[in-house]
């Protein structure tokens, strides 16, 4: 991850305003800190003062070395990142001001640089403990007669940052080596209002992996699919295990214990598949319980002795780790998600007279933000301005950017200005509003009383018509202006034949733009785009991102709209 700005303040990139990066960081679980060129620091979040001990005004102005001395296994990295801009992440040993029991401390650091003009203007760090996740280690390494299954696990547990791929891959990979069925049991993120509420004394778990061995495989189905949500009474074993945390198991061949008709209807289905043990081991992190992993015995099977409870309990640690680590990687995500539909929300407006059907795609998984955006305006007499944008760069600071341009130009649009007076006001704004990053726009207004459309671009690509019914679309060239915050202006608007039923089609250049490909020669690709009468705007999008979205490498932002039909009508009169 390299982090780009057009200019540079004193050696740092000038989006990293103190306020914007406190809003951004403040709050986030994750120790981050902000340096410049001469690896100073410039900016801590409270947890990285909480994790080092020592309040903000200590850090800042000051290295590393000055503000840690007793840390080593950074400062090489740090020079190195600043220098070619590689990514690095290293570990980090020994002794914060933080009080702690432990006699030496771990941490892991990403480095990443941030860019200015092609210029490193210092550095990004992300650091998080694991002097935790490293004892665990050395604990699982020292369980005898298990270190190879343990070692195998840290490579088959935990590959991705899904939850319940992480659930599955520990249920997969204790089936059959080390028991015959396994469960996987966790907390639900978010029961919401849909989902009955378990009765009192219940335990409510959703059901995240279910596993058996050969043919037993099918059989624990009846147990519960995963997704579905599971209600364990008080007697339950994983009841016990979640109220204790700490390991139980149910010997269900000489069991003796008075059960509840819940409890002892389950036992009865798993002892006639043959099932005679059941271990069951919480799922942990960070001293908050997951949910449980159950490991089920059959006959012929032996039964669990203290090294199997050690060596599950151990497994269980490692597992609960890597699936907390999914679900905050989820949950992070949720909040980028949130984000994005809330800056690129759905278009303005009640729309009467016309259709809309709109998709955001973003390239990478992992930057789920970015300044691709849309938007419909209502005008007058039922006409709407469709806008589709796209603000240069990636991340947080270009959907802020983003949404700053989308606000001026929904105040513009109320004067009914023609498209291309509309760019030339919002180039000037931006201009004057110190907005550093530059964006395209293209603006339309469909006359659906005179059966034209209006269309200025402000660099950015040309608008696709598909007439219903005919055998290609019409990608239409229309004058081309500069991008928006240039200043340059000389915007022009174009009127385009668009009768009834013809879809406008909007897109941005993650859509069509290849590596190795002339641009021109892509957009054209588009004019295969047919629209049967009637046909759906969803399933026209469906269409265009299963055949030129698979392979983007920016965020793709389509929009398709069609005047809605209906009976012919005339163009009220001032008089009317």
């Amino acid at each position: 991850m390299v982090l780009q700005a057009e200019t540079c303040d004193d050696g740092m990139p000038s989006f990293f305003d103190p306020r914007t990066v406190a809003a951004l960081f403040d709050g986030n679980p994750a120790a981050v800190a902000v340096l410049d060129h001469e690896l100073r620091y410039t900016y801590v979040n409270p947890a990285l003062e909480r994790l080092n001990g020592l309040p903000a005004r200590s850090h800042i102005g000051r290295t590393f070395s000055q503000v840690l001395p007793g840390l080593h296994g950074q400062a090489t990295a740090l020079r190195e990142v600043l220098t070619d801009g590689m990514p690095r992440e290293v570990t980090i040993s020994g002794r914060t001001w933080a009080p702690t029991e432990e006699e030496q401390q771990l941490w892991r650091a990403s480095y990443h640089r941030l860019d200015a003009e092609g210029e490193g203007c210092g550095l990004m760090a992300i650091v998080v403990e694991i002097t935790d996740i490293a004892r665990q280690r050395e604990e699982l390494e020292r369980a005898r007669g298990h270190v190879a299954l343990l070692s195998t696990a840290a490579v088959r547990i935990g590959t991705t940052l899904d939850m319940d791929t992480t659930c599955r891959e520990l249920a997969d990979f204790v089936v059959p080596d080390f028991a015959d069925v396994a469960v996987v049991d966790v907390f639900p993120a978010d029961l919401g209002h849909t989902v009955r509420r378990p009765e009192p004394g219940v335990v409510r778990l959703r059901r995240a992996a279910l596993r058996g061995d050969g043919d037993l495989d099918e059989q624990v189905q009846r147990f519960g699919h995963p997704g579905e949500y599971i209600d364990f009474a008080a007697d339950a074993a994983v009841t016990r295990c979640l109220t204790q945390n700490e390991p139980v198991i149910d010997d269900w061949e000489n069991d003796q214990r008075g059960r509840s008709a819940r409890t002892a209807d389950r036992i009865a289905a798993s002892r006639a598949l043959g099932l005679r043990q059941a271990l069951v081991v919480p799922l942990t992190a960070r001293s908050r319980p997951l949910g449980t992993l159950s490991l089920v015995r059959a006959e012929g099977s032996p039964a669990f002795g203290d090294q199997d409870v050690a060596v599950a309990r151990e497994l269980a640690v490692r597992a609960g780790v890597d699936i907390d680590h999914a679900r905050r990687y989820d949950h992070e995500h949720s909040i980028a998600r949130e984000l994005q539909r809330s800056l690129l929300s759905e278009p303005w407006g009640p729309r009467p007279h016309v259709e809309i059907a709109t998709r955001y795609l973003p390239a990478d998984e992992d930057v789920l933000v970015g300044g691709d955006w849309f938007d419909v305006v209502p005008l007058q007499d039922g006409r709407h301005l469709k806008a589709m944008g796209d603000v240069m760069g990636h991340g947080v600071e270009a959907a802020v950017a983003m949404s700053q341009y989308r606000s001026l130009l929904r105040l513009l649009a109320q004067e009914d200005l023609p498209p291309h007076e509309i760019l030339e006001q919002l180039d000037t704004m931006v201009e004057r509003s110190g907005l550093d990053r530059a964006a395209t726009c293209l603006l339309a207004v469909v006359d659906r009383f005179g059966g034209v459309c209006e269309v200025a671009s402000a660099g950015h690509l040309p608008p696709v018509f598909i007439d219903p019914g005919a055998a290609g679309a019409r990608v239409v060239p229309v004058p081309v202006g500069p991008p928006l915050g240039t200043g340059f202006g000389g915007y022009r608007t174009a009127s385009v034949p668009c009768g009834p039923g013809t879809v406008l089609f909007m897109y941005t250049d993650g859509l069509v733009e290849r590596r190795g490909e002339d641009i021109d020669v892509s957009v054209q690709r588009l004019a295969s785009l047919t629209m049967p009468p009637g046909g759906r705007l969803e399933d026209l999008l469906d269409q265009v991102l299963d055949r030129f979205g698979e392979d983007a490498e920016d965020d793709i932002a389509v929009l398709a709209s069609r005047i809605r039909e209906g009976p012919p009508v005339v163009r009220p009169t001032p008089a009317e």
